[in-house]
């Protein structure tokens, strides 16, 4: 019997999914669900950690990111999908691990210097924000991830998982925890409307929520090549942005058209984005429409990711006797 490889990974809930969501990481979650036993996760203990101040709209970021994810393809015969905070354990592991993990361990984690200068308008001088790469492998070790799929610059939090765990081992005596390596998962390239990360906090993404009027009109306002100034001049589609979108959505033809006329002038910028938008309005159209439907049936969502939570819980308790048992804890 092959048994399938376990990975685990989340998503924090701090607004709508955008295109950059589905390219940087939910495309991915969908492929690996195919050839991995894959649990994801609604990260909302982890949104509180740069947004504990207003927890306002929390509960609806919660739902829309279940819709979302179902929307996009995540399956639940497939994946076992839930809520954080519904599984207590990782509270408790948490705890646990916090005990034995150095400080300066997590004060050389890179993005935490990186957010501290980054988000310098929001208090993070917290022990929650500190801490949050300890909670971050309870995540993942409580359920004996294999791996964790990953782009390049978070391997540093993977890194750390992987000593947490190693450490706990050592000191207790047990292998009660595998190290978890990662996966590095292959995204496509996407920007903003103003070519820089796409972002919420930019206010420069397209989100899975957005019409096809509100699409077009994005795209609109999308940079295209700077040096550009009339129709007649010739452009250079490599440093286009809404090039880069016709790669990812037009079919070839039509990729290979553009980067021709465009060179020669032979297509305008106001053209060019027309045919974009259309061309991505038709490729995200299943998602709207699958989105619709779910929408409409909120208490359907929530009894999926109440199935998986049930499920997590379960392999949670599971784990969590063998970590009182190895600490001696009654």
């Amino acid at each position: 019997m092959n048994i399938k490889k376990r990975i685990v990974s989340g998503m924090r809930p701090t607004g709508p999914l955008h295109l950059g969501n589905l390219h940087g990481a939910l495309n991915n979650w969908i492929q690996l669900q195919e050839t991995y036993d894959c649990f994801y996760f609604i990260a909302d203990w982890h949104a509180l950690t740069t947004g504990y101040e207003d927890t306002s709209e929390l509960s609806q970021h919660i739902l829309y990111m279940m819709t979302d994810w179902l929307s996009a393809g995540l399956a639940p015969e497939k994946s076992t999908l839930f809520i954080q905070s519904h599984v207590k354990e990782h509270a408790e592991l948490f705890l646990l691990l916090s005990m034995i993990t150095p400080v300066p361990w997590l004060e050389r984690n890179p993005t935490y210097k990186d957010q501290i200068v980054q988000l310098e308008n929001k208090d993070l001088s917290t022990f929650g924000f500190l801490g949050y790469p300890v909670l971050q492998a309870a995540d993942i070790i409580i359920y004996k991830a294999n791996g964790v799929p990953v782009g390049v610059d978070q391997v540093p939090h993977i890194e750390i998982t992987r000593e947490i765990a190693r450490r706990f081992n050592y000191l207790f005596h047990q292998n009660v925890f595998p190290e978890p390596e990662a996966i590095l998962t292959e995204s496509s390239k996407i920007l903003g409307l103003d070519r820089r990360k796409m972002s919420k906090s930019y206010h420069n993404a397209i989100f899975l929520s957005d019409s096809a009027k509100q699409v077009e009109e994005k795209v609109n306002q999308m940079v295209t090549d700077p040096q550009r100034m009339r129709k007649s001049d010739p452009g250079n589609p490599e440093i286009c942005n809404v090039f880069e979108f016709h790669k990812l959505y037009s079919d070839s033809q039509t990729v290979q058209e553009i980067d021709r006329d465009c060179r020669i002038a032979q297509i305008g910028c106001v053209a060019c984005k027309k045919r974009m938008a259309k061309a991505l309005i038709s490729a995200i159209a299943p998602i709207h429409e699958k989105r619709e439907y779910y929408l409409s049936r909120p208490d359907q969502v929530r009894d999926v990711f109440f199935q998986g939570t049930e499920k997590a819980r379960n392999i949670a308790k599971q784990t969590m006797a063998e970590v009182r048992d190895a600490i001696r804890i009654a």
